[in-house]
C-alpha cells in the first residue's frame, strides 16, 4: 500500500495548537500525524515548539475522510493564515 504523507507548518503557531489540529484530524479513519520538532538553530521566543506538523494516510483515502482532513486543515488555516507545506510519497 502506497502512503502519502506531507508535512505543513505554521511558524508562530503555538504547541497546544498543533496538538488540537493532530488529534482533530487524529479522529478522520486512517489518518496519522507525527509532530516534528523545532530544528531552528538559534532559538527565537516567537517560533512554534513545533517545526512541522506530519501527516499521513493511504494514497486511496476514502473521498469522505479526504473532504473531512481538507475541512479541518481549512479550519485551521481561515483563523491562523495559509499553511507552508512540504511533500513525499513514501512506500
Amino acid at each position: 500500500m502506497t502512503l502519502q504523507q506531507y508535512d505543513i507548518q505554521y511558524s508562530e503557531l503555538p504547541l497546544a495548537v498543533y496538538s488540537e489540529i493532530a488529534a482533530h484530524l487524529g479522529q478522520v479513519e486512517s489518518v496519522e500525524t507525527e509532530l516534528l520538532p523545532q530544528d531552528a538553530q538559534e532559538f527565537d521566543y516567537m517560533q512554534s515548539q513545533v517545526g512541522w506538523l506530519r501527516i499521513r494516510h493511504p494514497e486511496s483515502l476514502a473521498k469522505i475522510d479526504q473532504e473531512q482532513l481538507e475541512k479541518i486543515l481549512d479550519f485551521y488555516a481561515e483563523r491562523f493564515g495559509a499553511w507552508k507545506r512540504r511533500s513525499d510519497d513514501i512506500a
